[in-house]
């Protein structure tokens, strides 16, 4: 089915066209009608699937001539995924007259308060940001037509849901609210029951499911020599980009500058960052300039960076859903990509709830001429371990080798 028959209006079908897009997605088929019908909607897609045009769309065509505002308001858990779709909200709209502006933390509030107070229809905002402004005296949300709270369960993790309340409170009762979450916790739970009207549920594929374009290995070593085998990785697998994934920031700036100082052109992105900073680190991985982006969580959902080729989990992410989501920046847009894990002793708890979640085993594997030290590890059922020093993608039994030599992005 084209964009055309699911009743969008014309100049969003002209920013629709402008951008390229020419069959809607599964989410975007199924969503975009329910909300053009005035139903509350619960998503739920893997990433890369075009979840912020199903709700973007249908919300933009509803109202696509200015008035007073804002009446559609995005929530989004960090800084990065508000910018990013406020982006695309803005050419979604390039055809209408609608004004578009984002509010999110770490910069100064100038711009920010002038947008505000000069009028939009569109806003995109962190929570604690916008709760700032409103308690400022720097607009109202009286207005609001449409609610969409994006990433639901991540703004849950980082502690956001009673600011997310704060700001619903805030909203008319009669709008239109529309959720998109990978997983549905009790909190969340109680927060649809008591934010939306009856809404209708669109999930397509399984949650738990990884891309099936990307192939994952485990890689078993002593917690000591963790460092040792992740600079012998990026040696050896032939790879275009990479995101190196850790579980915090402290550990994303020590393993970013032991990279520095082996020759890598590494950035680094997580919470206490600057904006220019992630920003900058965003811009030049995206285009080449950083070959290995080097990230906690804040990198794991939604962002859109296309062509990552690698994802390593220098460590094993403590959540199962988490995992998905670190993986699901490779093997985007039906792309191959490879997800390895450095896994010490300690992680192994981590890694069998992950293997549950996702309803497979994930292949254990050595890599070849790497001198060892023992790990109870190696013991754990003699099961696949390959060795490593052949061509990227090529198997033998259940293993697969990746090529000795590196390339970097040009």
């Amino acid at each position: 089915m084209a964009f055309s028959k699911l009743g969008l209006s014309k100049p969003i079908l002209d920013g629709v066209r402008a951008m390229g897009y020419v069959e809607p997605t599964p989410i975007q088929l199924r969503a975009i009608p329910l909300i053009m019908a005035g139903r509350d909607v619960i998503g739920s897609a893997q990433t890369g699937t075009g979840k912020t045009a199903a709700f973007a769309l249908p919300m933009l065509s509803r109202l696509d001539q200015p008035g007073p505002g804002p009446r559609l308001l995005v929530l989004e858990p960090t800084r990065e995924l508000a910018a990013q779709v406020e982006t695309a909200i803005r050419d979604f709209a390039r055809f209408t007259a609608l004004k578009v502006s984002v509010v999110y933390g770490g910069v100064g509030y100038g711009a920010q308060t002038d947008a505000l107070r000069g009028g939009l229809d569109v806003l995109v905002a962190t929570p604690g940001r916008l709760l700032d402004h409103l308690q400022r005296g720097n607009g109202r949300l009286d207005r609001v037509r449409f609610l969409v709270l994006d990433e639901a369960d991540r703004m849950l993790d980082m502690g956001f849901l009673p600011d997310v309340r704060r700001i619903i409170d805030k909203c008319p009762r009669d709008r239109l609210t529309s959720l998109f979450s990978a997983t549905i916790p009790p909190e969340i739970e109680t927060l649809i029951q008591w934010a939306m009207r009856q809404p209708e549920t669109v999930e397509i594929g399984a949650r738990r499911s990884p891309a099936e374009t990307v192939r994952h290995a485990i890689y078993p070593v002593a917690s000591v020599q963790k460092t040792d085998l992740l600079l012998e990785l990026l040696e050896r697998v032939h790879y275009d980009s990479v995101i190196v994934f850790c579980r915090t920031k402290h550990g994303a700036d020590r393993v970013a500058h032991l990279l520095k100082r082996n020759n890598h052109a590494v950035a680094v992105l997580h919470s206490n960052r600057t904006q220019r900073e992630r920003e900058q680190a965003l811009r030049g991985f995206r285009d080449g300039r950083f070959e290995v982006l080097v990230a906690t969580d804040i990198a794991a959902r939604g962002l859109d960076i296309l062509d990552v080729s690698h994802v390593i989990n220098y460590d094993v992410p403590q959540h199962p859903e988490d995992y998905v989501h670190r993986i699901g920046r490779t093997g985007r847009a039906q792309a191959t990509g490879d997800a390895l894990t450095i896994m010490a002793a300690e992680d192994a708890p981590h890694v069998q709830a992950i293997e549950r979640f996702i309803g497979r085993s994930i292949e254990r594997t050595r890599l070849d001429n790497f001198n060892y030290q023992y790990t109870a590890l190696f013991d754990e059922g003699k099961r696949d371990t390959p060795q490593v020093g052949r061509a990227r993608g090529a198997r033998v039994g259940r293993g697969y080798y990746f090529g000795p030599a590196r390339r970097r992005r040009r």
